[in-house]
């Protein structure tokens, strides 16, 4: 395997990063402060992000998900057209997760300022997307350390000494 870091800016988010979930095998982990009804362009339709997610969840793919608040009504009407999801997608609700990451089987990572909104790293035009910056990497010297972050706070290592225990959320249902 050759190694490559790449910069990524704008929308090469979507391009680029949002691309490759279709083409994960094993493990998908999503972090991500904000969570909005994101949608991706698959056989010429948009449809939400998250029946790309149901897919995987059906081929097997293990699914995790950290977003820091409730998300949207939209997103909760997409979350609920896809029964799968309540059933096999991992998700926790943390309010301090401020980092924006996505892990594509363990070997590349994505780490960068995109939330998981339109905005963000969806499909809005250029007139109306955020400026982001983000690194897409296989390098194990980037990946690892963002697998072990990913990975502390899913197994609540910060939980216990959490100083906003009141304001977190339980795992979402």
């Amino acid at each position: 395997m050759s190694i490559f870091t790449k910069y990524i800016q704008n929308e090469e988010h979507y391009s680029e990063v949002i691309s490759r979930i279709m083409s994960v095998r094993n493990n998908l982990w999503i972090g991500t402060a904000d969570i909005k009804d994101v949608y991706v362009k698959q056989d010429g339709d948009a449809i939400p992000l998250l029946g790309q997610l149901a897919t995987l969840l059906k081929r097997g793919v293990g699914v995790r998900l950290i977003h820091a608040k409730e998300p949207g009504p939209n997103f909760r009407e997409d979350f609920d057209r896809f029964p799968i999801m309540v059933t096999d997608l991992e998700h926790v609700m943390c309010p301090r997760v401020h980092f924006k990451m996505m892990i594509f089987d363990l070997e590349t990572a994505y780490i960068g300022s995109a939330n998981l909104t339109g905005a963000g790293i969806g499909m809005k035009s250029s007139l109306r997307r955020n400026f982001e910056a983000g690194i897409l990497t296989n390098d194990p010297a980037l990946v690892e350390p963002a697998i072990e972050q990913f990975d502390t706070l899913w197994m609540g290592s910060h939980c216990k000494k959490c100083g906003r225990q009141e304001f977190c959320g339980d795992r979402i249902k």
